[in-house]
């Protein structure tokens, strides 16, 4: 041991209380029989004492605590993308070289990594190094790096830094030409001229061609001279009504080394009238719907869903719009992504959403319990004690052996919903299958689910795949009940053993019994499909597991024909509102059908039906709006109201309702990428021009489902501002995500804007020398050596403490025995005349 001793520690204090026994020891040696002399039996007695204080502090845990100025090094090796060849290899001398000076190994941490993980962070790299030293050492680190931080910032970072000496490996020597960014204004109005800056950085004097892409259309190319530095050149441009634009530049240069590094794009927001997106399976059948909303100064974009694909991909589609409308497009057109971005785009970017009524909305749509329902101002499913037709529903599940996982899960959960969707004079049963059947519940009363649902939570997967049992066993639970309608849903991932599906099915649609088809991931899509077509229901495709409650859901709905009415109707108003200013709705025409839902009680109850029924309603959602029409506004069931005149101001003023309002008209916000930061500022003003101050703002980042949020600061009067690192992890931009700012004041939004921005090639690939202010401040700081010479690492290291625990219970046990052959000695032996007096 060396080094000065700073304390005595217990692990085990409890243990010390054994010390108040002492005095039973002391009892032993007052009543000893032993006939020694008294001086022998005192040093017996003295011995014994300290064997029974050495084994207290033994099993106390006593330790030391001291300081040593014990050095262990670690080498830190940047292997990032932004070290070339040339720069390896300057590190790879440099470690040999030091290893033969010191004559021995040394410990070699690289950091850095490929692929995802090629980015440059020191301070978690030294962090991570730091932890390779044990404990009791004082840590000394050798960071080899060209000091460029793609990730976090270590002259800033809170922690303790060990003795850090820094070797500068130097930047690439190649000729390298980059297109750095895309500059665009904040914001423009549409019809405004502006100007794209294409920013080129070269490290010689050559030349290269620029393209400019608007979207996905080429609208320039040009042959550049380009000088050593900077060089920015413009391209003059007209803002269309679309209300953000991607523009992406590319660089082709003879003298390029890095091809990863010549496109960079950006966004361009455009202010101007509301732009509103409409999704229907038939867009033809909108044609009056969409005029009507244009002559009311809309710009209408409509899509379609094909192949159970939306055409909103997520949260960055949603963003160019200020509503989102659905008009008879089922829940199985959407991914489970698509609808938590439909609902982050409602609730916390600010849009609106509208959903029509249709055979494909609302319940029938299969949107019972999903997070589009979740946005909504009423509840998918109806008012079950209303007059239905009787209907039995049989649910066959596949439980075979592929089955298993996630997949069973959301089966059962799927079966547990539709069970739900049914009225107390339905019936139910539950068939699984393997390689046979087995009611799991037979049919009975869907007046009482407890046991159903129970016995659908005991479906376990195992065994093969044989359809045909399970569709007569289906077919044998529904012939024992009456009912009006009678649907067998059957579900399979797989390839069912051979049968034969027309001798099973004949029998079935004799009986007038419907079947759908819902096959998931890898099954015999065509067999299902046959099965469907022949027992006149349906056919569903779930190439996404997460699809199949939806489509429990819809087709339950769909088949027991509970939540559709169609018969004329004029509509009712319900509560007066600003929005229906000039329209008299008492003069509307008569509606042929709509869809029956239930009113959410936070809803604002605007239309009904003549049965009171819910027809519009509307709601807040977070900070955005929800609504929903129950009818149409196509020619089935609005054939009266496409020639009535009040009709495209009618949905014109519903649309503005619920549309994304552009709070803080006269707030500027800018977006600037450079370098790997990012700088946002927002200049804020109201509609007096007075300077917003005190207010409390918020920056969110969306992307991939995720959010980060994190607070701008006020910097002068009416400023807010905010840098980050542009990849780092708690502020990470990715390729493309969007950005949310909320001004608020005492409650009140008084800002909120949305943009979308592009991150570009990782900086790892941006050419920079190397950052020897970094690495030389790094060494400064931490009392290292900046760029030591291989013979001089391990000299003069600066002295610092480190503290080191030495446990004594080994040694304490190893003097008790000695000890305790000395007291045997003791007690046995007669040592008078020998050591002791008589």
């Amino acid at each position: 041991m060396s080094g000065q001793v700073i304390s005595f520690e217990f692990e085990q204090s409890r243990f010390l209380f054994l010390l108040l026994f002492t005095g039973v020891l002391y009892g032993t040696y007052r009543r000893s029989l032993v006939d020694f002399s008294k001086t022998q039996r005192r040093a017996s007695f003295a011995v014994r004492l300290t064997i029974f204080v050495l084994l207290t502090l033994s099993l106390s845990g006593l330790t030391i605590l001291y300081a040593t100025h014990q050095t262990k090094t670690v080498f830190l090796v940047d292997r990032s993308q932004s070290i070339d060849a040339a720069a390896a290899e300057k590190a790879e001398v440099f470690l040999a070289a030091t290893q033969k000076a010191n004559g021995g190994k040394i410990t070699v941490v690289p950091f850095g990594g490929t692929g995802s993980a090629a980015h440059t962070n020191i301070e978690e790299a030294l962090k991570y190094a730091e932890a390779q030293i044990p404990a009791g050492y004082v840590p000394h680190i050798i960071l080899l790096s060209d000091g460029n931080e793609t990730e976090g910032n270590v002259l800033a970072a809170d922690f303790n830094p060990p003795i850090i000496s820094t070797v500068v490996l130097p930047a690439s020597s190649k000729p390298e030409v980059q297109l750095a960014e895309v500059k665009l204004p904040p914001a423009v109005q549409k019809g405004e001229p502006f100007y794209a800056d294409v920013v080129v950085e070269s490290t010689v004097d050559t030349e290269g061609i620029i393209s400019l892409y608007r979207n996905e259309f080429k609208i320039a190319e040009e042959r550049k001279k380009l000088k050593k530095g900077e060089n920015i050149f413009r391209f003059k441009q007209v803002a269309d009504e679309e209300r953000q634009t991607e523009f992406t530049a590319t660089l082709n240069s003879p003298l390029d080394t890095l091809a990863e590094n010549n496109k960079a794009s950006n966004i361009l927001f455009t202010g101007g009238k509301p732009r509103v997106l409409i999704l229907d399976p038939d867009t033809k059948t909108l044609r009056d719907f969409t005029a009507a909303l244009r002559e009311q100064g809309m710009t209408v974009i409509t899509g379609s869903a094909k192949n159970n694909n939306a055409v909103a991909d997520g949260l960055e589609e949603y963003d160019k719009y200020d509503a989102v409308i659905l008009s008879n497009i089922p829940a199985t057109a959407f991914s489970q992504t698509q609808m938590e971005a439909l609902r982050t785009y409602v609730g916390e970017l600010g849009g609106g959403l509208l959903m029509l009524g249709g055979e494909q909305s609302f319940g029938p749509g299969g949107y019972y319990k999903t997070p589009v329902e979740e946005i909504l101002p009423v509840w998918c499913d109806y008012e079950k004690e209303k007059e239905k037709p009787s209907f039995a529903l049989a649910l066959v599940v596949d439980r075979s052996g592929s089955m298993g996982g996630q997949k069973m899960e959301l089966a059962k959960e799927a079966a547990k919903a539709a069970v739900d969707l049914l009225t107390p004079k339905d019936f139910v049963a539950v068939v699984a299958f393997d390689n046979e059947a087995y009611p799991v519940s037979p049919i009975k009363s869907a007046a009482s689910l407890v046991p159903v649902r129970s016995a659908i939570s005991t479906i376990e997967a195992a065994g093969g795949t044989n359809i045909y049992p399970a569709l007569n066993e289906a077919y044998n639970q529904l012939r024992r009940v009456s009912a009006k309608l009678k649907h067998i849903i059957l579900l399979t991932d797989g390839y069912s053993m051979p049968g034969d599906a027309d001798g099973t099915l004949r029998g079935i649609v004799a009986d007038q019994i419907t079947v759908s088809t819902v096959g998931v991931g890898e099954a015999d899509n065509a067999l299902l499909k046959k099965i469907a077509e022949k027992g006149k229901g349906r056919n569903y495709v779930c190439t996404d597991p997460q699809m199949i409650p939806q489509v429990f859901a819809k087709e339950t709905l769909t088949a027991s024909k509970s939540s559709m009415k169609e018969e004329p109707f004029v509509p009712m108003l319900v509560t007066p509102t600003e929005i229906l200013t000039g329209i008299d709705i008492e003069t509307a025409p008569p509606l042929l059908g709509f869809v029956e839902t239930r009113a959410k009680p936070a809803s604002m109850f605007i239309l009904a039906t003549e049965s009171s029924q819910p027809l519009l309603l509307w709601r807040r959602f977070g900070l955005g709006m929800s609504a929903a029409f129950t009818s149409d506004v196509k020619a089935k069931w609005a054939a009266e109201w496409l020639t009535w005149d009040s009709y495209g101001t009618f949905w014109a003023q519903v649309i503005r309702r619920i549309a994304r309002k552009s709070e803080g008209r006269n707030a500027v916000l800018n977006v600037e990428q450079k370098h790997g930061t990012v700088h946002i500022t927002l200049d804020a003003v109201d509609d007096n021009e007075n300077f917003i101050d005190g207010a409390e703002g918020v920056i969110t980042l969306f992307n991939n489902g995720g959010k980060n949020s994190f607070p701008l600061v006020q910097t002068a009067p009416g400023r807010y501002e905010t840098e980050s690192a542009l990849n780092g992890r708690e502020t990470a931009f990715p390729a493309s995500c969007t950005v949310s700012v909320l001004l608020q004041k005492d409650g009140a939004a008084l800002v909120n804007q949305t943009r979308s921005i592009m991150r570009n090639y990782p900086e790892e690939l941006r050419v920079k020398p190397a950052n020897e202010t970094l690495m030389k401040e790094l060494a400064e700081r931490t009392g290292g050596k900046f760029n030591p010479k291989p013979e001089d690492v391990f000299a003069d290291v600066p002295h610092r403490s480190a503290w080191r625990v030495l446990p004594l219970s080994a040694y304490l046990l190893t003097a008790a025995a000695f000890l305790f052959i000395l007291d045997v000695l003791l007690r046995r032996i007669d040592l008078s005349g020998y050591l002791f007096k008589p």
